[in-house]
């Protein structure tokens, strides 16, 4: 099939969960420290192999992880991003600070450019209007978006 051929409606549809991130850091002690002070599930850290150690984080209400190690990817640490969703900018923003993590102000607006970027939380509460950041010790990025009604269409998990 190509690129822009439409699969037959009659081929049976499996559902596909993105459930595992793994991300690149240069020091996983200092990681695991870093995701533990986020107030995240430490959910593994093993080593089956002499070049091979898995560290899994899932953060609090998620149905998705992070994995990091040694001997999982070839990537740059700090070339991953990733985007966490939160009911309250707020409350997520002071969490943030209160664990000691060092989180941009709050905005509304478009993520990206930064030029579009406006200070503070969507004066309306717009769901999906509100963001602050935040990257792990090797810069990796976190995007935290409010999210207050879903659109249609989105498997609701919980």
């Amino acid at each position: 099939m190509s690129a822009t051929e439409v699969p037959d409606a009659a081929v049976a549809k499996v559902d596909m969960n993105l459930e595992v991130q793994v991300i690149p850091v240069s020091d996983v002690d200092r990681a695991k420290q870093f995701y533990q002070r986020l107030g995240w599930r430490l959910d593994d850290d093993v080593a089956p192999l002499d070049a091979l150690r898995i560290v899994q984080f899932t953060p609090q209400g998620s149905g998705a992880s992070i994995t990091f190690g040694t001997g999982l990817t070839t990537a740059l640490p700090g070339s991953a991003g990733g985007a966490l969703i939160v009911s309250d900018i707020e409350a997520a923003h002071d969490e943030l600070v209160g664990r000691d993590v060092d989180v941009s102000d709050i905005w509304h607006g478009p993520p990206f450019p930064v030029e579009a970027r406006q200070p503070g939380p969507d004066p309306e509460r717009t769901s999906y209007g509100s963001f602050c950041a935040f990257t792990d010790p090797d810069g990796n990025a976190w995007l935290v978006q409010e999210v207050t009604t879903r659109l249609p269409g989105r498997i609701d998990t919980t």
